[in-house]
């Protein structure tokens, strides 16, 4: 399931300036990667000569992608990266971050036509992720090394104009000569506005399939608004997802959805978690507005559907995980104004309290074997990933980073955990909201530095779940966009 469009998300490819070769752009459906061809002797001064992959533009923005010269190069200053543009004349004024073949990153501007270029250059060389985002007036340079988080610049102008071209570019700066690079996962994005009401305004989703030997994503699904937390199933046939209160599976051999029987309990959320053998379901849905105050309870239902049964007894609870036999499951509730943790056998029964720290605990997961639990909490003083045995005990915090890290998956094989960071600049250490900057972490389950491993604009509903595949190779998340130009299968 991918596009049609020869060009993928954009719309047109322009040789902008004196070129001596034409440049040329070949799409790749199947993963999503564009390769650019281009001469040109340089982008600078008064004009420029390159080629250019683009598609119009309003308002604000998000431009992303990975960035890889193909082969050793003619001139070290050949240049690649992400642009916006006011026209297709070659002194436009525009803005771009590029990267250049001696290793420098910067973002370069033009402010008025046929001006002097300039430039604002960032201090990470060799920079293979690039980010060009757009707020009002402001530009905001983002570039990393793969595997590490982004580093910033901001210019701001009102010269660019609202109505802009947006894309990919290549620059040889030899115009007798033809570079050749490859740009994946390469997002346009446009955000949520900056007065929309949370859990009320909803932009679109994309359902994405991260491969882990690569690093590429590709999107394989959209919806117009709110998809959260795709589940992978068991049998790697399916994701599962909750879309307007109700629960669906996606085929991934078809791209067909369908609607998962919950019989009467259609409030649910996106705590949902599929037992460890694949035949059963628990799912977190808002109970009765008298009885739970119309707040979150836990129920199990087959996997095929059905009617649920309810297992939790206070609201709001919400179920994060099954134990590898079965027999419990795990869930975060509210009891006198703190979110614990607790256990509770899946046929129902009594209920265990597994954290009593008088800080938010939240997302825990049951690692394979059964012998530990991860999970994440503010008591460190922001949000970070925890572990502890399967009775509670012996609660120590594994990651010490500069974000608030919530939701930690671990992978079938027992190797790996994912888990999603905000950034503590953005988001509150006790909250994960939706339609922010985050990242997708991965860190060996036996310890060690994490590396970025997904550029995503989400949060809530991105990563909430288990979404490994069952051979620990792919992940499955959302990212979102407002879906003004969708060009993959859309959900209506």
């Amino acid at each position: 399931m991918a596009q049609t469009n020869s060009l993928g998300v954009f719309e047109g490819q322009t040789d902008i300036g004196a070129m001596s070769h034409k440049g040329t752009v070949k799409y790749n459906p199947q993963t999503q990667q564009y390769t650019l061809t281009g001469s040109g002797a340089n982008m600078w001064l008064k004009h420029d000569d390159f080629n250019f992959l683009w598609r119009k533009i309003k308002g604000d923005f998000i431009l992303r992608a990975d960035v890889a010269f193909i082969g050793k190069g003619a001139n070290e200053h050949r240049k690649i990266g992400v642009m916006v543009r006011s026209t297709l004349d070659a002194g436009s004024k525009y803005v771009d971050v590029a990267v250049h073949g001696v290793k420098l990153t910067s973002m370069q501007y033009r402010n008025k036509t046929d001006d002097s270029t300039r430039q604002v250059i960032s201090k990470i060389e060799d920079a293979n992720v690039v980010q060009l985002e757009r707020r009002g007036d402001t530009y905001t340079m983002s570039v990393a090394r793969k595997g590490e988080p982004f580093t910033s610049d901001t210019f701001t102008t009102h010269e660019i104009g609202n109505d802009v071209y947006a894309g990919l570019f290549i620059c040889a700066h030899d115009n007798s000569v033809v570079e050749k690079a490859i740009f994946s996962n390469v997002r346009v994005i446009i955000p949520a506005k900056s007065d929309f009401t949370p859990y009320k305004d909803y932009i679109g989703s994309n359902i994405e399939i991260l491969d882990l030997a690569t690093l590429n994503s590709r999107v394989i699904f959209q919806y117009e608004k709110s998809i959260q937390a795709p589940n992978w199933s068991r049998d790697g046939k399916y994701l599962l997802y909750n879309k307007n209160d109700l629960l669906y599976t996606f085929n991934l051999a078809t791209g067909a959805p369908t609607l998962l029987n919950t019989g009467d309990v259609k409030r649910n959320n996106n705590d949902h978690v599929i037992s460890f053998d694949g035949k059963m379901l628990a799912i977190s849905s808002f109970g009765d507005k008298v009885k739970d105050n119309g707040k979150s309870v836990g129920y199990v239902v087959p996997i095929t559907g059905g009617i649920p049964k309810r297992v939790t007894t206070v609201a709001p609870s919400y179920i994060h995980s099954w134990s590898p036999d079965g027999k419990y499951l795990i869930f975060t509730s509210q009891r006198n104004g703190n979110f614990d943790i607790y256990r509770v056998p899946s046929e129902g029964g009594d209920e265990v309290r597994l954290t009593t720290d008088a800080a938010y605990d939240d997302g825990s997961e049951y690692t394979p074997d059964g012998r530990y639990i991860y999970f994440n909490s503010v008591r460190s003083g922001h949000m970070q990933i925890w572990r502890m045995k399967a009775d509670g005990s012996e609660q120590t915090q594994v990651t010490h980073s500069d974000f608030n890290d919530w939701f930690p998956h671990i992978s079938p094989d027992g190797k790996w955990i994912v888990y999603i960071s905000f950034l503590q600049s953005e988001v509150k250490p006790d909250d994960h909201p939706f339609y922010r900057h985050v990242y997708i972490q991965l860190m060996p389950i036996d310890g060690g530095p994490s590396k970025v491993i997904a550029y995503v604009y989400g949060g809530q509903g991105t990563i909430n779940t288990p979404s490994w595949s069952p051979d620990s190779k792919r992940i499955a998340f959302v990212s979102n966009t407002d879906l003004l130009f969708p060009v993959f299968p859309i959900d209506k």
